[in-house]
């Protein structure tokens, strides 16, 4: 009898770990996962923002969301839309969404539609780019400056349009002075140009 209660206990045991085994975290057990659900309504579940507008917030580099929330929230950054979701992001958990859409893999869109020639227009444009947001449109982490690459077209040219118009400025003296250099040159066209060759890049 015992030796048959012992062979129970082990087989009762050995099911509990293959089961525990078995078991994965969701979508919604990482940490900052349900917080971040405010933001899916315009970016998407997990930051895969579906549309053409929309700024991709997965995989978005923690330093980078950190800095932008805060500029919405304190008024740096005007933007009536998301002045009362960043203060939200602030009162409920700034570092575990960051951390969140971070650890969040892009989405695998389909091809950039562009003329082959506008994006190799806008290659040669973005070497002017490189010192801030790295030859390939990867950004710089440590100054909290975006990944450019891989953004939807119609984002990345709405943010250019507006730097091209001296509506957004930048906390860096010497950066903001550079973009200033960079978008007194630059026309419609070669906007264009250049929110298509990041579009594409992954």
């Amino acid at each position: 009898m015992r030796k048959i209660i012992l062979i129970v206990l082990k087989g009762a045991a050995l099911v509990l770990t293959l089961a525990a085994q078995r078991v994965e975290a969701g979508p919604l057990d990482s940490p900052g996962a349900q917080k971040s659900l405010v933001c899916s309504a315009c970016h998407g579940f997990a930051g895969n923002a579906p549309g053409n507008a929309m700024p991709i917030l997965a995989g978005m580099n923690a330093n980078y969301f950190k800095k932008a929330i805060k500029d919405y929230a304190e008024g740096k950054r005007p933007s009536p839309e998301m002045e009362p979701y960043s203060k939200y992001v602030m009162q409920f958990g700034l570092d575990e969404i960051a951390d969140y859409f971070a650890a969040q893999k892009k989405p695998s869109h389909a091809a950039v539609k562009a003329d082959a020639k506008s994006i190799s227009r806008g290659a040669t444009l973005a070497t002017q780019c490189a010192a801030c947001h790295g030859p390939k449109g990867e950004g710089d982490a440590e100054r909290a400056f975006p990944a450019l690459r891989g953004q939807p077209t119609g984002y990345l040219h709405a943010q250019m349009a507006l730097f091209g118009g001296d509506k957004r400025k930048l906390d860096d003296a010497a950066a903001d002075e550079n973009k200033k250099r960079i978008f007194k040159g630059l026309g419609a066209n070669d906007i264009a140009d250049l929110a298509a060759y990041y579009a594409t890049l992954k």
